[in-house]
């Protein structure tokens, strides 16, 4: 398995299987499923997620499937079903079925819709072991966010706006009880170990607007993740770290670093994070922004941003955009990580011989040719015409 991952990220195999001891890269896979396994971390390339999913309003299997092709044929490195309408134990099983990418699911979400505030550590548990037993190959768990934490979060503009986070928050409240994935830590990690399943330690107070950036909610529930990735380590359970959210260009690396010194250089997942709140309709943009500059300091793993970020359940041309959007932000920082300019050196030459098919052919967005397909015929573009610059200089270069 890792000769195989060693090529396909073009690394040495020492230092993959070096990384992978280390707990600075996962491999994503669940023992139960037939799938190339995904290698997420240190000196591999950023990975990019779709979230796809149904809601209490829209619950359709069919179109989140179609959202999962998509997704897939974009790019997609891996999906996540974050499904809280309809039947979610088959909603579930479809997409494991029906795709051939690492899948991750948030428990959490299951065990709230069907037990609400009555849910218990044990029915959590069940849940959990069902995902794993389905084939879920990694798992968000919101195990950081504790009572204490709760208590204190009246400083905040938005206090929550993680659902799992919500979701557990409410459950504390009423329970006066602490978090039962926090104090349920130690048999969660037997249950996924037994699956080959990785957790990723969700983060549920990160911050939900750039008011709330870096702020101590954010710190103190990455204090907790630092703890419980040395224990799933101990345990040998791969952990991955989730990360915000919302943060402020000049934040970024400081948020970057900080994580992979308390996570001990666990690999790091980010929603975005979005540079600014304002970007209504155009959040797959503030967050490929952001996404770029976390990436090149140091995040192995994107979660993408569609256009209807805060407004609706996501459509098919949504998914395409956001898989799109943060691919071309995890190649900008692979070019810096990896000082790899191969494939962008590639298409420049063929830019400069104006050879469409191998531009068309080396571009992320492969129905770029569907689109412009008229180009494939010609010489120049309609920008210039008998003007372009390339078509001049090459000539006159010539003479």
């Amino acid at each position: 398995m890792l000769d195989e991952i060693a090529r396909r990220e073009n690394i040495p195999r020492n230092r993959l299987e070096r990384n992978v001891k280390d707990g600075s890269v996962v491999i994503v896979r669940n023992s139960e499923r037939d799938i190339k396994p995904l290698a997420i971390g240190s000196g591999t390339h950023v990975k990019v997620n779709a979230n796809i999913g149904t809601s209490p309003e829209v619950s359709d299997l069919g179109l989140e499937l179609e959202k999962a092709k998509i997704a897939v044929e974009s790019g997609a490195d891996t999906l996540m079903d974050l499904s809280i309408g309809g039947d979610l134990d088959d909603i579930r099983k479809r997409i494991i079925k029906e795709t051939s990418v690492p899948l991750g699911t948030v428990p959490i979400y299951q065990a709230f819709v069907e037990k609400k505030l009555d849910m218990s550590a044990e029915s959590i548990l069940k849940v959990i072991e069902k995902h794993c037993m389905d084939g879920a190959d990694f798992l968000t768990l919101h195990c950081g966010i504790t009572r204490e934490i709760v208590e204190n979060l009246g400083s905040r503009l938005i206090p929550i706006t993680s659902r799992g986070g919500s979701f557990l928050a409410a459950w504390m409240v009423k329970n006066g009880a602490e978090n039962p994935l926090y104090t349920h830590y130690g048999e969660i990690l037997e249950i996924v170990k037994e699956y080959d399943v990785a957790i990723s330690l969700g983060d549920a107070l990160r911050p939900a607007c750039i008011h709330d950036a870096s702020d101590v909610a954010q710190m103190q529930e990455l204090v907790n993740l630092g703890r419980l990735t040395q224990k799933a380590r101990e345990a040998k359970v791969p952990v991955i770290i989730e990360g915000p959210g919302h943060v402020p260009l000049d934040q970024i690396e400081s948020n970057m670093v900080l994580e992979k010194k308390l996570c001990d250089n666990a690999p790091f997942y980010v929603l975005g994070p979005l540079v600014t709140d304002i970007g209504l309709g155009y959040d797959h943009i503030t967050g490929a922004i952001g996404g770029a500059v976390a990436a090149m300091y140091g995040a192995d793993f994107l979660c993408y941003v569609t256009p209807s970020e805060h407004l609706g359940l996501p459509g098919k041309q949504d998914v395409r955009d956001g898989v799109m959007a943060s691919r071309i932000a995890a190649h900008a920082a692979d070019i810096v990580r990896l000082r790899d300019t191969s494939r962008d050196d590639e298409l420049s030459r063929a830019r400069k011989e104006l050879d469409w098919d191998k531009m068309f052919a080396l571009a992320l967005d492969k129905d770029a040719r569907k689109t412009h397909a008229d180009l494939c015929n010609k010489k120049e573009c309609t920008m210039c015409g008998k003007y372009c610059a390339l078509k001049i200089l090459k000539e006159y270069l010539k003479e």
